[in-house]
């Protein structure tokens, strides 16, 4: 017997706390690797604009790729950092609520569980279940939308957030690097449009969204962003000249 699209849709989807923040963690790095190569391509296009000294244009390229790097991590480290702390004093609180008030806590995970579309027994048998294997974690996860035992860590966050930036940045200094004098600049956009709009593919393929929309979005912002500094490169290019 033949599976339905929808049974095969269900299958696809999915639904497991830890395929969720598998997702979440790939869409992240997605993005990082994008900023690496438009924020890297801008920097280097614009170099090259400006000047024919590989020397200077690798080294800028190198300079912008350290910059960037250093500030997603530092920039995610903080954001994820604050965001633990918050985390963590909610989960603190919740705790106390606990201990000073439970049957007053007991009611109000039935109640949240009620607003879900439970009747009013079944939502007070599951609020009774769950409280009785793990308070705490029954409400922070209803209540507050948190697991107080996998918090993300800053370390990882920012970790990821540099070796995404990393790689997505080595592309453009690369090419620009390695092209003929003549063509380095047409090469590293043909390169560039082609890398966004493989991670615009990816993006939108993660978050279940119009995949052209996407890409279009991604490539046009890259060649915006490496026209703009093209366009100032040459610009100071001449005046220095």
């Amino acid at each position: 017997m033949t599976d339905s699209p929808d049974a095969l849709d269900a299958r696809e989807e999915p639904h497991d706390d830890s395929v969720g923040a598998r997702l979440n963690w790939l869409r992240a790095g997605v993005l990082g690797a994008n900023d690496g190569i438009v924020s890297t391509a801008g920097v280097v296009v614009g170099f090259a604009s400006a000047t024919d000294d590989r020397g200077a244009i690798v080294l800028a390229g190198i300079a912008a790729l350290a910059a960037g790097a250093m500030s997603m991590a530092a920039g995610e480290y903080v954001s994820v950092s604050t965001q633990r702390d918050s985390e963590r004093a909610l989960i603190r609180l919740e705790r106390q609520e606990l201990r000073d008030d439970p049957d007053g806590e007991l009611e109000e995970l039935t109640q949240l569980y009620e607003a879900k579309g439970l009747s009013r027994g079944l939502a007070t048998d599951v609020a009774r279940e769950l409280t009785a294997h793990d308070a705490l974690a029954a409400h922070a996860e209803v209540e507050l939308g948190i697991d107080p035992q996998n918090l993300t860590s800053p370390w990882h966050a920012a970790g990821a957030s540099m070796v995404a930036f990393v790689v997505g940045a080595l592309l453009p200094l690369l090419t620009i690097t390695f092209s003929p004098e003549r063509v380095r600049i047409h090469v590293t956009v043909v390169s560039v449009a082609a890398a966004l709009a493989l991670t615009g593919w990816v993006s939108a393929r993660l978050g279940r969204s119009p995949v052209p929309r996407a890409i279009a979005r991604n490539v046009a912002g890259g060649l915006a962003a490496m026209g703009v500094t093209y366009a100032i490169g040459a610009l100071v290019g001449v005046s220095l000249g």
